[in-house]
Parts: C-alpha cells; sequence; structure tokens
C-alpha cells in the first residue's frame, strides 16, 4: 500500500469519526429549537414614547449650565452648599400636560417641546425661598419660566425645603462634637467615645410650622451589619433652623427615660450618680443582632428561570412590547416607578399609573419612635433605587436598565440596572379546566406576566415595587417590605409600643400605607363609576310557593359625585368597583376596567392631628377625582417638614364635583400594619407583606382574550398527547436542553451611594 492511498483512507477515517461524534453529540435533540431568536420587534416604528422619557445625565447638564448662566445669582453645588446659600436642589423632566400628549399620540399633533423641571433652594436672599422653575426647551434650553405660584398659589416658604445630604452630615458633625461633652457617661454605657454611634434621623422636625428640630436616635455601628437594631438608649434633639451652621445646637437629651438639656448635663448627672445608666456590651461582629451573613455553607444550586430562545419581550429605550401590551417607563426621583400610556391590544387603558407617596407611622416610649412620620417622597423612593442584584432581586437573565438623576448635586448620577423587566413564570394557570364528562379533554394557559420591578432602599427599609401584566389584559399592582426594622431602646413599659426582639431592643410598631396615582382611559377619556355588590332577597319559589328562598341579586349603582365614590379607609365599599366606557361590548354590557384592592391597612392618623391634612389621602381606600392638570400629584415632597401647613392636602382635590361620563382618576391606598417580632431579625420577610391592587378586564372584552395566546394548550383522550404538534407541553424535553449562555455575575452598587451612611432616613 503506498503512502497516498495511506493518507487517503487517514483522511476518511478523522471524517467518519468527526461525523460520528457530531451525531453523538446532537442526539436527542433538536438544534432548530435552541436558535436564539432576536427579541420581538416593537409594535411601534416611531419614539412618541419619549415624550414621557426621563431626562437623560446629557439634558439634565445642560439644564444646570442654563441656569448657572441666566439666573443672575450666585450658586453653589448642592453638594457642599450651607442652608444660607443658593443652590439647584433637583432636576427632573416635565411631563407636558395630557391634552397636549394626547393630541401628538392620537391626533397628529406636533410634538410637546421637552422641559425640565428645576427646584432652586435661595437661602442667600432677603427672602429665603424655594422656587421651581421650567427649563426648556430641551437639548439646548433658551427660556426659563417661574412656575412656583402658579402651582402652589404663592412662594414657598424656605423651611419646606427637604433634608439634604450636605445638612444632615453637618447634624452629624454637630452630633459628634457634643458627645465628645459625655466621655464618662459613654463608656460607662455604651463602652464608646460616640465616634462608633450612628445617628437616624426623624421627621416632622418639630411641632409646627417654622419648625426644623429633629430628634435623632443613636445605635451601635458595627459595620457590614443593619445597625437599627442596635439602640443605645441615647435621644438627641438638634435645633437646625437657623441658615447659619454654626448657630446649631442640642435643644434637649433623652437617655433610658429620662431628658436632659444638654449632653454635658449628662454628664453632670452621672457622675452624680443621678442617672441610671444600663450597661450595653459592645456588640461584636460574630454575634451581632442585625448580620445578615451566611451561617451555612452552600447548597445544591437553586432552581434557574431563562428563555430557551431569548426574551419574549422587547425593551428600547423607555418603551416596552409583550403579547399585546405597550408600557412607557420611567422613575421619579421622589416618588418612584411611573408609567404612561399602558395599552392592550393597540387599546389605551390607563394614561398615568404612579406612586405617589409611602408613609411610616411609629409607635414608642421613646421620642424619636414615637413622634415619627416618614413621608418617604421627600427622601426620594426614586432617587434611592439602587443597583438590582442579578439573580436575586431579579431574574439572572432578566433586562436590567440605568437610571439617572440629578439631586443634592450639580452632577447627573447614574444607578445602574436599577429597574428590571422579566417574563415570569408564576408556576400557577392562569385558566385551566379538566373535563371528566361528556367529553374527556384539558385546557389550559400557565400564567406568564410581563414583570416591571425596583426596589428602593430608604435606609433601613427595602421597598419592593412590582408593575404586573397578565395574558388576559389584567394589570396588577404590588409591594412588599423587606429589610430591617426600626428599633428603640427597650425600657420601662416598652410592649405597649411593639415586641423586644434582643437584649436592650424594642421592635418598635408601624404602619406602612402606600398611594398610588391611576388615570385609568377605559375605551376613551369619558368614563363614569359603576359600583355592584350582592343582596340577599327573600322570595316565594315559583315552583313552590309555599315555600321561600333567600335570593342572590347584583345591586348595581352609577356613581355621579366625588363625594360618593370617595370610600373611608376601613370603612365597607362596594365589592366591585369598575371605570366604565359609555359603550358596550357585544353583550350590551358597559366596556369597564374593575379595581381590586387587596390590603390590610392599619387606622388612619386622627383627622383632629394638625399634621394630618398633609396625609389625608390615607383617609381613603379608593377616591376617584375629576382629572385635573393642577392637581398631578396628591401630596409633595415639601410636606415632610411642614406638615402642619402643607404644601398639597389631598383632602382639598374632593370638592364633590360630577364624575359622570368625564376624565376620571382612581387614588388608590393599601398598606399593613406592622407589629415586629423575633422572626423580624434580622430583616422583616416578604411573605405576609404584600399588598396592591388589579385593574381587571371587566365586560371590556366579548371573552377572555388569552384565548388567543400561542401558549395555549388544550389536547383530548383521542389525541397523542405526546405529539410536539398538538401539546405545546410535549417539546419542554427538547427545548429544556437549550441550556442559556448567562453573562458573568457583577455588581457595582455600592459605586454611587447618594447619603451619608451614618445620617439618613428611616
Amino acid at each position: 500500500m503506498n503512502v497516498k492511498t495511506v493518507l487517503i483512507l487517514l483522511v476518511l477515517a478523522l471524517a467518519t469519526i468527526f461525523a460520528l461524534v457530531c451525531v453523538l453529540l446532537t442526539r436527542g435533540r433538536a438544534p432548530s429549537t435552541c436558535q436564539h431568536r432576536p427579541p420581538p420587534q416593537d409594535d411601534t416604528d416611531d419614539d412618541r414614547s419619549l415624550v414621557f422619557a426621563d431626562l437623560t445625565p446629557e439634558e439634565m447638564v445642560q439644564v444646570v449650565r442654563y441656569l448657572q448662566r441666566n439666573l443672575g445669582v450666585q450658586l453653589v453645588d448642592a453638594s457642599r452648599a450651607k442652608p444660607s446659600d443658593n443652590c439647584i436642589a433637583s432636576v427632573d423632566v416635565q411631563i407636558p400636560a395630557k391634552a397636549e400628549v394626547l393630541r401628538f399620540l392620537d391626533g397628529g399633533g406636533t410634538r410637546p417641546p421637552r422641559e425640565a423641571l428645576a427646584v432652586l433652594y435661595f437661602g442667600n436672599q432677603a427672602d429665603p425661598n424655594i422656587t421651581e422653575y421650567v427649563v426648556g426647551p430641551l437639548p439646548s434650553p433658551m427660556y426659563h419660566r417661574d412656575v412656583t405660584v402658579q402651582k402652589y398659589g404663592g412662594k414657598l416658604p424656605y423651611h419646606r425645603r427637604p433634608f439634604t445630604s450636605k445638612e444632615l452630615m453637618d447634624i452629624n458633625t454637630l452630633i459628634q462634637q457634643e458627645l465628645r461633652k459625655a466621655p464618662r457617661f459613654l463608656t460607662a454605657c455604651c463602652q464608646s467615645d460616640g465616634t462608633d454611634l450612628a445617628p437616624l434621623v426623624t421627621a416632622p422636625p418639630g411641632f409646627k410650622s417654622g419648625d426644623r428640630m429633629t430628634w435623632f436616635v443613636l445605635f451601635h455601628n458595627v459595620p457590614g451589619t443593619g445597625y437599627y437594631l442596635s439602640p443605645v438608649g441615647l435621644e438627641v434633639l438638634v435645633d437646625h433652623k437657623d441658615l447659619q451652621v454654626s448657630r446649631w445646637h442640642l435643644r434637649q437629651v433623652f437617655y433610658n427615660g429620662q431628658y436632659f438639656a444638654s449632653t454635658g448635663e449628662l454628664e453632670e448627672k452621672f457622675l452624680a450618680n443621678s442617672v441610671e445608666v444600663i450597661r450595653i456590651e459592645k456588640p461584636q461582629d460574630d454575634a451581632v443582632l442585625g448580620s445578615l451573613r451566611p451561617r451555612q455553607l452552600p447548597g445544591p444550586p437553586q432552581p434557574l428561570q431563562y428563555e430557551p430562545q431569548g426574551p419574549r419581550y422587547s425593551v428600547r429605550d423607555n418603551h416596552i412590547t409583550f403579547q399585546g401590551w405597550s408600557i412607557a417607563f420611567g422613575i421619579k426621583p421622589s416618588s418612584g416607578p411611573r408609567l404612561f400610556d399602558i395599552r392592550y391590544r393597540g387599546e389605551r387603558i390607563v394614561y398615568e399609573l404612579s406612586l405617589q407617596e409611602a408613609v411610616a407611622m411609629y409607635g414608642s416610649n421613646c421620642p424619636g419612635g414615637m413622634s415619627t412620620r416618614y413621608l418617604d417622597g421627600s427622601f426620594g423612593m426614586g432617587r434611592f433605587a439602587y443597583e438590582l442584584v442579578r439573580g436575586l432581586d431579579c431574574p439572572y437573565t432578566a433586562t436590567y436598565v440605568d437610571r439617572h438623576y440629578l439631586v443634592d448635586s450639580d452632577a447627573p448620577q447614574t444607578n445602574q440596572k436599577s429597574l428590571c423587566i422579566f417574563e415570569h413564570d408564576a408556576a400557577i394557570p392562569l385558566r385551566r379546566h379538566f373535563s371528566d364528562s361528556q367529553s374527556f379533554y384539558y385546557g389550559g394557559l400557565r400564567k406568564n406576566t410581563l414583570v416591571i420591578r425596583a426596589i428602593s432602599t430608604l435606609i433601613n427599609y427595602d421597598y419592593v415595587w412590582d408593575f404586573m401584566f397578565h395574558g388576559n389584559g389584567a394589570l396588577e399592582v404590588r409591594m412588599h417590605a423587606t429589610g430591617y426594622i426600626s428599633s428603640s431602646f427597650f425600657h420601662d413599659r416598652g410592649v405597649n409600643y411593639g415586641n423586644r426582639v434582643g437584649p436592650h431592643t424594642l421592635g418598635t410598631m408601624h404602619l406602612h400605607n402606600i398611594h398610588y396615582k391611576v388615570d385609568l382611559d377605559v375605551d376613551g377619556q369619558l368614563n363614569s363609576v359603576e359600583t355592584q355588590d350582592m343582596e340577599y332577597e327573600l322570595v316565594k319559589a315559583p315552583w313552590s310557593m309555599q315555600n321561600t328562598i333567600e335570593r342572590l341579586y347584583l345591586r348595581r349603582k352609577e356613581l355621579q359625585k366625588e363625594d360618593e365614590a370617595a370610600f373611608i379607609l376601613n370603612a365597607p365599599m362596594p365589592r366591585y368597583i369598575s371605570f366604565a366606557s359609555s359603550k358596550s361590548n357585544k353583550w350590551g354590557h358597559s366596556r369597564s376596567y374593575r379595581i381590586q384592592i387587596v390590603s390590610f391597612a392599619g387606622e388612619h392618623l386622627p383627622i383632629s392631628s394638625p399634621m394630618e391634612r398633609s396625609i389625608s389621602w390615607g383617609r381613603y381606600k379608593l377616591a376617584v377625582t375629576r382629572r385635573k392638570e393642577e392637581e398631578p400629584t396628591s401630596t409633595s415632597i415639601y410636606n415632610q417638614n411642614d406638615p402642619w401647613t402643607p404644601t398639597v392636602a389631598f383632602a382639598d382635590f374632593i370638592n364633590n364635583e360630577t364624575i359622570a361620563n368625564q376624565d376620571l382618576v382612581a387614588w388608590i391606598s393599601v398598606g399593613f400594619l406592622h407589629v415586629p417580632h423575633a422572626e423580624d431579625v434580622p430583616n422583616t420577610a416578604t411573605v405576609g407583606t404584600g399588598v396592591g391592587f388589579f385593574l381587571r378586564p371587566y365586560n371590556y372584552f366579548d371573552e377572555d382574550p388569552s384565548v388567543d395566546s400561542p401558549d395555549s394548550v388544550y389536547f383530548s383522550s383521542e389525541q397523542d398527547v405526546a405529539g410536539c404538534k398538538n401539546n405545546p407541553l410535549a417539546c419542554l424535553p427538547t427545548t429544556a436542553t437549550c441550556a442559556p449562555q448567562l453573562p458573568p455575575f457583577r455588581y457595582g452598587g455600592f459605586l454611587n451611594l447618594s447619603v451619608a451612611p451614618s445620617s439618613g432616613e428611616h
């Protein structure tokens, strides 16, 4: 055999081996099912959703430069501005008026000019005040106009301004100076020189308009753990009303049930044996109450959710499409997530769906806890929505979106990957039926939903905000609370205000109350409110007149006035409340969307309280009002520091106007009472803390629209259920062989923190 023949045989042998290997590697698999499909194309071929888009960093920079050049006053960077300075406090997008937007979206009108809303603090003036300017057009501003009087009816008093990071840091410096006046007391009570004590701000700052006196609660700070569970019993009241920081001072000091004029007096009385000291051991890293470090080695891998052929939704700029749904999304730095122009199958259902406010009200026998009524919008629920952890906060393969804001600084900041979008398999049928009579078949549809999620971390509490879009045209809004509880020092009759959860820690009872704005446009802008509920009527049985039967019947009512549609919290309300169109479906019923609320709210603050009007939206589980451009939000960032003369009082929105066949807004409150217990340590679990609401089609369609889903499953006793053609579930064994190409895990959430870790909100 010559060399040439040997080489030919060798090449043939190698080719045969290669072919066999390929066959073995692909055996049992259907390669075509593993091909990664590109995301479905956006239903629209334009960029109309950008009319709602948050500002880009470049636009923010242009607004700041314009204001610096055109206001004619010296502006100090807010990150280092003193109260006596002028500064740009924030810049956000100014959403155009609804009529302008609809002319653009639906009527072929011109695109509204893109504008920004800038909030400025003018402390270096004879009459210090807060001023709001609309600046435009973007991206190259040429004008600004003062809208403060137009929006609020007058100038905004300077004392209403939210706390800045610089103000809180300066207060922290003052507290450290004052703690040095009680060295022996601190050593005896806390094994501390004061530098390892973390102050926690409370709010509101005082008892009347103009006050700026704030209690700060002190905790042992152990790096890497939640200091919120380690109070030392010491609290200080800081008067920081004066525009000169050098004039700030302590007004009172509280320790273990006693009040003192200053830390100096506390030291003197301690040395005179007039103070009952509770000696607290300094927490150690391995035994601290709030540690989240794992106590076990990692176990087997957890279940993994992924899309075998890539996502079935599309995200472009601020626009999402998914199986008939179309949504424009954004995050407002103060109030958090907001959605616009929500459509299903091309029809607008909701013009605006936005988080408005989150309130937490506490009880305690310590001054800081008992006076706390946090209005989180003032601190920034959107600003403090940090980077989400891939694979835990959201599915590993979710789409992550960066968000940008300009607050407390002249430079834009980016919270990367702070909003996620994913399709979620709820592991429960959306609908199903197994027929065991007459004919034998099975039909059903998995409950797959599109989820838009952000998580706000307001120092100790973490709020998970979910907006979920179902395959039957229903929309679900949900909030879960987690994170650390806030606590007080346990003393005297502390159990009247919560549960003891540590050696010296009282988990303080509190209310969570969340408010949403829902501007429904059901088959058009003009809607009415219809209610339905059940009654029993006693009637004679028509087939047996000597007997009676309690018959259910449906009580229907169309509400005419706003007062009728303002449903007091925890009072009975109709089980069915719908926004109804004047148009009918195939069966003669008004095309409607039903509002269904899931809430376990506690009692609202008594109306007699001097600060109740600032959160008067909490009076109502649901209130429906006429939509007005001058009533864009139910609250204000200025309400926190002056709740006694609120800048926006929601109760004023309800003035008994007609609501029949009008452009209407539903304002929805959800919440729960939380009495912390041992199992809230180290963190509150999301189990049982979920509240929210549904918007469900009610005679809007002629049948359940999910019957058109390509994911539907049907097979009968006469079919081959193992055939992929007849039953999509039979395709899963092959589909499941398509392992996803996961990106490497990275996290940059610690790189851009917005507030000093020792001084911040709850």
